[in-house]
């Protein structure tokens, strides 16, 4: 991996294929599906296929991330789909907004360990009091897989990392399991992750 991490998902996402698919990921849809549309914060949004589905689903949708070539790819979908959707090209420790948000969703987001507790304690702040966070991304037994995600076994989440890092929230669940991942050419094939609903109190 490349030093610069923009410059390893600018290459990533730097071709016409969307490399994660097209499609919303499966446990952010459905929590969504759930919720009546309002303002949706997508950290880390890569190529926007998150952003796009909640954009048609009537939700005001601002993302960033820090790939330039991903912001292209997002709002190329968006365009396509006759949608549009906020994006800033940004790092997650100098994002900053005016706004408080309904719900914050977190779709691996598997942010550097130097600054990973930061970074989610930081983004915490944008959301509303009641508001609620949407997060999938892979547990540590990921690293025997070959179906994505860091190969960093630091990057990779616990329960105990999760329940530290998002203090301010109220677990309405929280489980890791195995899934099946079908999202594009790098989330391919049985996963171990973690997922869970929280409320900020």
């Amino acid at each position: 991996m490349k030093n610069n991490p923009a410059d390893f998902w600018n290459d990533r996402f730097n071709n016409e294929e969307f490399v994660y698919g097209t499609q919303p990921n499966v446990f952010f849809k459905e929590a969504l599906d759930k919720l009546k549309a309002g303002t949706l914060l997508l950290p880390a949004e890569g190529e926007g296929r998150n952003a796009v589905y909640a954009a048609t689903n009537n939700w005001n949708v601002s993302a960033f991330d820090i790939s330039k070539s991903g912001k292209e790819k997002a709002l190329l979908l968006s365009k396509q789909n006759n949608v549009s959707i906020a994006y800033d090209v940004v790092g997650v420790l100098d994002y900053t907004s005016d706004k408080q948000f309904d719900v914050i969703g977190l779709c691996y987001t598997h942010f550097p360990i130097d600054i990973r507790k930061q970074a989610n304690q930081h983004l915490l702040k944008f959301l509303k009091k009641g508001g609620i966070v949407i997060f999938e991304a892979f547990s540590k037994a990921q690293l025997k897989n070959n179906s994505g995600g860091p190969k960093n076994e630091a990057m990779l989440f616990s329960i105990e990392e999760i329940k530290q890092e998002f203090k301010g929230l109220e677990f309405k669940f929280l489980e890791e399991k195995i899934v099946e991942l079908s999202e594009g050419e790098f989330h391919k094939g049985n996963a171990d992750v973690i997922r869970f609903i929280g409320v900020k109190l």
